[in-house]
Order: C-alpha cells, then structure tokens, then sequence
C-alpha cells in the first residue's frame, strides 16, 4: 500500500496542536497544492482567506462555539467565489446573469470543498493534523460580516492545521457495502440489523471532544445531529440570497 492510501486510512480529526510554528515554505506549498486543485470549467472559482489575526481567530471560535479552534496554529477558510470573475467581466462589458446563478455557485461551493480537501491530504501528508470547521455555518452572515466578503462569495468551510498535540483513537465507520453500490441505490429492508455491529463500535468508541466519555451509538446520533437545528444554520439559504447569488 502505498504512503498516500495509508495516510488516508489512518485520517483522524486534531482538535488540540503544539505551538510548533509552521514554517512560510511549507504555507506556501500548501498554497500551491489549492490552486492547482481541480476546478469546474477552470474558472478557479474558489479563494482562501487564511486567518492570521488573534482577535478574529477568537471570534471565529465564538461563533463556531469551539474553543479549541482559536488555538489552531493555521485556519484556512474556503470561499465559493463568483465575484472575482464576474468583476472581470463587468470590466470587460460581457457581465450576465448567468455567471451568478446556483448552478455557477454549486461550482463554485464544489471547487472550495475540493481545494479544501487536497490541503487537508497534502497536510496529513507532511505529518500535519487537520480539523474541518463545519462551525462556520453557525451563522455564515456573521463569518461573512467578519472576514468583509463581498457579494457573490460565500464561506463553504474552514480548515484548521498544525502539528497534533493529541493521539485520538480512528473512528469507526459504517460498512462500505452500507454506502457504495454498483449501478443503482441499494435500499435495505432493515437498516438498524444493518448497523448492530457499527453501533456497538460506536458505544465503545471515546470521542475527545466528551472527555474521554463514551460516543453514543450511531442510531442515537441521528436524530441528535441530523434531526436538530444547530444555532442559526437555517438561515444559509437566506445568508446566500443576500449575497446576491440568482437562485431560480
């Protein structure tokens, strides 16, 4: 197996890290492996804002409602970003509605994600540990307000990095049979005999984030995580009309 596949294997999420500082060439490569990530269209729809600043890393961590996330060494947010080539057009006198419709923002959100994930790999790689910063969501208009974003860009999701100071346990996942499939979806007549196993994994497996307390069963997760609102997330869809993205 080779390095690249055992790293991925081995991924966990780093919440706490050293102060060892990370050297500029190191950044920059980093950089480098964005922007030469795979773009729809190659329109390079996506920008970094990376956050430098202690008061905004503090603030961040208060909207995200994460402590440990003003003492990551490095955050990174990845922004969906139409306005920097409709700006180009608009200077070019070929500006239209097309350019700032769902379908170019759903683009443009993908580009971020994958930038994002290519970081985060290439990090990992570097004996790096990376947390993704979904907490952004908390309230996007806040984030936006925060780090002045312009209309026609919209934070898809924060990365944070450094060296890891904690040791977590891998995650248990699911069985792959349960989420990949051949040709069609597979629907299973019972899906909680699907997971006995998977959720006794979960019951036993300890999650940093509770104290080194015991993770609830995945069946349980669900309707604690997925079936609640968390904070002010319902009102994306309104944050990405105020910034003037078309959605028909």
């Amino acid at each position: 197996m080779n390095n690249t596949i055992d790293i991925a294997l081995k991924h966990r999420t780093i919440r706490e890290f050293t102060n060892e500082k990370i050297d500029e060439k190191t950044i920059n490569k980093l950089l480098e492996v964005a922007n030469h990530s795979p773009s729809s269209n190659g329109m390079q729809f996506s920008t970094i804002i990376r956050i430098k600043n202690k008061t905004l890393k503090d603030k961040l961590a208060e909207i995200g409602g994460q402590a440990y996330m003003k003492r990551a060494p490095e955050i990174w947010i990845f922004v969906a970003d139409l306005f920097r080539n409709y700006n180009i057009a608009k200077e070019n006198s070929s500006e239209n509605d097309e350019m700032i419709g769902f379908d170019k923002f759903i683009q443009a959100f993908t580009d971020s994600i994958i930038a994002a994930q290519n970081v985060a790999v290439a990090a990992e790689s570097l004996g790096l540990g990376t947390n993704y910063y979904g907490n952004i969501h908390n309230d996007t208009q806040k984030i936006i307000d925060l780090l002045k974003l312009p209309k026609l860009t919209y934070p898809a999701v924060g990365l944070g990095f450094g060296y890891p100071k904690q040791n977590p346990q891998l995650k248990p996942r699911m069985p792959i049979n349960l989420r990949a499939f051949v040709d069609s979806y597979q629907v299973f007549d019972n899906y909680n005999e699907k997971i006995k196993e998977y959720d006794e994994e979960m019951t036993n497996y300890y999650d940093l984030r509770d104290a080194n307390r015991r993770s609830d069963s995945f069946s349980l997760q669900i309707p604690k995580r997925q079936g609640a609102i968390i904070f002010n997330r319902n009102k994306m869809f309104e944050t990405l009309i105020n910034q003037d993205f078309i959605i028909k």
